[in-house]
């Protein structure tokens, strides 16, 4: 038996690159350790293309969003399916002094394109400190990871191509040309699991930069806001009643422990914000598999060309992924070449010199 592609791993990335190749007419295996921890089984799954105090645009936002917003609409349509909810993202100004800032800055067209020109401030200020007003950031939204992953995960189990099971580098034999693996011959072996990456010893040297993150899961009454509101923390309507408050960034303590340090910061920044009582039901931690330069690790081996990875893609997976597969599938499938900036091949010095 030969397939083409064994896709090590199935969180967001995992998931969309086993997708992106089987649409692309390849027989795709995906196996999956359900004993390891994963964070897109934590994640909020956040698209925002507008981040930070200075609104700057996410590397790549012209090409992504567009692509991104396409990508998982056309799943849930072929699959009769919804996981994938657009909305815009309302930032409350802190001050006079923002108000001013911000709104000279949306007068730049990268940036007033993912700006919406009206914003009803009147419709948040009941629930949502706003006393300066705010605006709403456009082309954002929320995937349930959660959701995602299993409507994954059953595609292909209804093809009888998805395994549980752990897959390490010493259980493959690895030759140029192909992979083989409990007897299967494999064109090509693509490991897309997270943090793990860093205890892979074909992929230990590249220079991860994980940063562990907590949210909060809270019930509350009374809160008919649809969109998310983001000032410090993210305020995340799940469904009526239900909301996710987020998140936490410590690159110490990197376990998947939640703290009550963790639980008191977000609490202490929801407050400044939130005007409504809540109860927390929840809380998760997860790591992100950031890396040191914020680009993602993507390429094949550079000794084992049969061997590859797609991770390293951080907070930022939901965004990234769906883009950065087509441009994989491309390089794999139609000898394109890769985007310098997520090549794995930017890192060869470390590789040579571990």
């Amino acid at each position: 038996m030969t397939i083409d592609y064994l896709i090590v791993g199935q969180g967001v990335a995992g998931s969309v690159l086993a997708w992106t190749l089987d649409q692309r007419g390849c027989s795709v295996l995906l196996a999956n350790d359900p004993a390891l921890p994963s964070a897109s089984a934590v994640a909020a799954g956040l698209v925002n293309p507008l981040t930070g105090r200075k609104l700057v645009r996410t590397w790549k936002a012209d090409e992504l969003f567009p692509f991104l917003h396409e990508f998982y609409t056309t799943i849930e349509q072929k699959l009769g399916v919804r996981f994938f909810h657009p909305k815009n993202i309302y930032r409350p100004f802190r001050s006079l002094a923002e108000q001013t800032d911000y709104l000279a800055l949306t007068d730049a067209p990268e940036v007033s394109q993912y700006v919406s020109k009206s914003t009803d401030n009147q419709i948040y200020s009941s629930f949502v400190e706003n006393p300066f007003g705010g605006l709403e950031v456009t082309q954002a939204g929320w995937l349930d990871l959660t959701e995602f992953v299993r409507i994954i995960k059953g595609y292909f189990i209804s093809k009888n191509q998805y395994f549980e099971l752990s897959v390490h580098a010493n259980d493959l034999t690895i030759s140029d040309e192909h992979v083989e693996w409990q007897g299967v011959k494999i064109k090509k072996v693509i490991f897309c699991d997270g943090v793990q990456a860093r205890e892979n010893p074909l992929f230990d040297w590249l220079p991860y930069n994980p940063v562990k993150g907590q949210i909060l899961t809270a019930l509350v009454d009374n809160y008919p806001i649809k969109n998310i509101v983001n000032q410090g923390v993210f305020i995340l309507p799940v469904r009526s009643g239900l909301i996710r408050i987020g998140a936490t960034y410590s690159w110490h303590d990197l376990d998947w422990e939640i703290t009550e340090d963790g639980r008191a910061f977000l609490e202490s920044k929801v407050a400044a914000v939130l005007k409504v009582p809540y109860q927390v039901v929840a809380q998760h931690a997860g790591i992100r598999p950031s890396t040191k330069d914020r680009r993602p690790f993507i390429g094949l081996h550079p000794d084992r060309p049969a061997v590859g990875i797609f991770g390293g893609m951080g907070t930022k997976g939901v965004s990234l992924a769906p883009y950065l597969a087509e441009e994989f599938a491309r390089y794999l499938l139609d000898g394109e070449d890769l985007a310098s900036e997520a090549n794995i091949s930017r890192c060869i010095s470390l590789y040579h010199g571990s």
